[in-house]
């Protein structure tokens, strides 16, 4: 099993004619992904290495039966991007978009309550199910399939780097996906948490954090709770100043408030395996996950 992208799903890309939006579409076919439609405005009726170019999404929705949506569209039209889309009936849109305004994102926010659709981004590199299906910009050779570990995290590079840990471990994957770094975004750690715990294949799971806001704590909670999977835990910035922000626009250390040592310290009081070197992540999660494999 897998969560959020499977078999069954059928991608549309909106943006599909800018550069990065054909590189990244081209990549995820070659991982095996349906790719039934792009959505370009004005460029409707063309086509792209085969696939069907609309000029609304409801179009290329009635058309081919897509119900994913990956977004490249520039920041100060990403957020109506992601509206269009659940408006015409997407269940799933993955927005790697960065720098979409903040209000831009709350309007998106109260939008999506009031539809049956998930958001995971923006800001992100998306999400894939290890050897069935990949909605996103990661670098596919580092998963491996057929493993029992699900992995969530705020960074899209440093998912890479555990990602990679993992495989050259033994350790595959589920799912793996990034959930953004920006303040506002869709789907949230406790989101990403509660659909591994409820799918039977996934049987440990790696949570990858960073400074700033909340996330890491909230996810702790959760964890202690709700989940009985062993979970092992990363906080990048353990050495980061006070008020200066680093990377993301939410990995800012206001006063006490999202520090890494708070972080690590809820992690650990939920019970989670804290791993505090990047470099010998992928080891620490081999110790952990002995039991499981």
């Amino acid at each position: 099993m897998a969560i959020f992208v499977d078999g069954t799903t059928r991608l549309l890309v909106q943006g599909i004619t800018g550069r990065e939006g054909l590189f990244h579409t081209r990549e995820c076919r070659a991982y095996g992904t349906r790719v039934v439609a792009g959505v370009t405005p004005g460029k409707g009726g063309r086509q792209v290495d085969g696939v069907p170019v609309f000029d609304t999404v409801l179009e290329a929705v009635r058309t081919t039966g897509a119900n994913t949506s990956l977004i490249f569209v520039p920041p100060a039209f990403a957020a109506d991007a992601v509206m269009e889309a659940a408006d015409s009936g997407i269940s799933l849109v993955v927005c790697i978009t960065e720098g979409i305004p903040v209000l831009d994102m709350l309007r998106v926010k109260n939008f999506l309550a009031l539809k049956e659709c998930r958001l995971i981004g923006p800001n992100c590199p998306g999400i894939i199910s290890a050897g069935v299906a990949k909605v996103g910009i990661m670098p596919a050779a580092i998963h491996r399939a057929g493993g029992p570990i699900g992995v969530v995290s705020r960074s899209g590079t440093l998912t890479y780097e555990v990602v990679d840990q993992l495989s050259r471990h033994g350790l595959g994957q589920t799912t793996c996906l990034g959930i953004g770094g920006d303040p506002v975004v869709g789907t949230s750690f406790v989101d990403a948490l509660a659909a591994f715990a409820a799918d039977d294949q996934t049987r440990g799971l790696v949570l990858v954090g960073e400074i700033g806001g909340s996330a890491e704590e909230e996810a702790a909670r959760f964890i202690a709770a709700e989940v009985d999977k062993p979970v092992v835990g990363f906080v990048a910035g353990l050495t980061a100043p006070p008020g200066r922000r680093m990377g993301h626009a939410g990995a800012i250390i206001s006063g006490s408030t999202g520090t890494a040592a708070a972080k690590i310290a809820a992690m650990e009081a939920a019970g989670i395996h804290v791993c505090k070197d990047l470099g010998t992540l992928g080891r620490f999660c081999a110790t952990v996950f002995k039991d499981i494999l």
